[in-house]
């Protein structure tokens, strides 16, 4: 088999890379490892409206619920109330979501293959084992969409993310307060450098956390946001759809070497104040689909990817990873007072205006330009000093 752009991951990076790259021009193949697209999950399956725009979709069959705020809760029991002015965000059902997207590129003409795993390669021919028999398929460029533990980027020698997260979710029934709102929870024995939540959908909520890589893993922590009285006292019991995983933060310093790109989770491009990484991994992927159909006709480096990503996305993403160090680095008690301060009437009207949750930037600016730069600085450290 021979081919002018392989993606290795039919995930939505993977799914939006290889659309882009058959629609300008390149014969291409999608392999995935699993047996079916969007299998298994991990993902809480939030989705801004932006990050459908971006995906060439409209609101679908994939969308269980929509969401206008959130609820956050303090360490210490605190709740800001985060109301959008229109609907942010869809819950969504990933596997319909996933294979919706995969159905756009095949009508690109993108040829797929399933069951199909990515082992290595050597100049332009990657190795494959697919339906039990190894493969050889050649390739002028190939895209590497196949998440954090990028078999790709490994094999390419190319760094890791900065950052690895460790996350836990399942399903179960619950009562939510109101169901177009998400609920988070803070605190460090609860997540201790990031958060968990609670996404509900249809009488049903995605429940988890993710935190720091370090010390216990993510399991050690669900007890304690399941005892936490909001959760406690609207989780209805039984769990369903049971998964760990890892979120990728901070890009490596290249995602490009020889004739290989790397695209959404396998390059980092995850929102650090969310997790969420569909927004901009299709951005991402839109370009990589691109510069690798001209790449394969010798029309454009692979810089070219490198440089038009970190040029669209590139400070959102170094702004997210500086608000996420700084907010990680808050004590309980800090965070209490952070809180209070977001609570604050015209501080949620700011928030209410200006929120956004592909670009915290915007908010930011906002808080800054408000006259508050003294209060955030105190609360949240020097670090912010250094943000603009």
């Amino acid at each position: 088999m021979k081919y002018d752009v392989v993606v290795v991951g039919a995930g939505p990076a993977g799914a939006v890379a290889s659309e882009y790259a058959a629609r300008f021009g390149a014969r291409t193949l999608l392999i995935e490892e699993h047996a079916s697209i969007g299998s298994p999950v991990q993902c809480t399956g939030l989705i801004s409206t932006a990050a459908l725009r971006v995906c060439g979709l409209v609101k679908g069959s994939f969308a269980l619920a929509k969401i206008k705020g959130a609820f956050v809760y303090a360490p210490d029991g605190e709740e800001l109330c985060v109301r959008g002015k229109d609907i942010k965000a869809y819950v969504i059902d990933r596997k319909i979501f996933d294979r919706a997207l995969v159905g756009r590129s095949l009508d690109e003409g993108v040829d797929i293959l399933l069951r199909t795993r990515f082992t290595g390669f050597s100049k332009n021919k990657i190795s494959v084992i697919s339906g039990g028999e190894r493969k050889e398929i050649e390739a002028s460029v190939i895209i590497g969409a196949d998440g954090v533990q990028s078999s790709v980027g490994r094999a390419a020698g190319i760094a890791r993310c900065k950052k690895i997260l460790s996350g836990i979710q399942f399903e179960a029934p619950y009562a939510a307060k109101d169901p177009e709102f998400v609920e988070i929870f803070t605190g460090k024995d609860i997540a201790p450098g990031f958060f968990g939540w609670a996404v509900p959908f249809g009488g049903m909520a995605r429940i988890g956390l993710a935190k720091n890589p370090d010390d216990f893993p993510a399991r050690d922590y669900l007890g304690k946001l399941l005892e936490h009285p909001v959760v406690a006292s609207r989780y209805r019991g039984s769990r369903t759809e049971h998964v760990l995983g890892g979120i990728p933060l901070g890009s490596p310093d290249k995602t490009v070497k020889d004739n290989v790109m790397l695209v959404g989770d396998a390059a980092g491009q995850v929102k650090p104040t969310s997790g969420g990484g569909v927004y901009m991994g299709a951005i991402c992927a839109r370009i990589a689909g691109e510069v690798a159909a001209k790449a394969s006709r010798k029309e454009a480096g692979l810089e070219e990817y490198e440089k038009r990503w970190r040029s669209a996305v590139g400070k959102e993403l170094a702004t997210g990873m500086r608000i996420h160090k700084s907010l990680g680095k808050l004590s309980d008690h800090n965070l209490n007072e952070f809180m209070a301060f977001l609570n604050r009437p015209e501080i949620r009207q700011i928030i209410t205006e200006y929120g956004d949750m592909d670009h915290p930037s915007i908010l930011l600016q906002k808080l800054i330009s408000s006259g508050n730069t003294k209060r955030l600085i105190k609360l949240l450290g020097i670090a912010f000093k250094t943000l603009f």
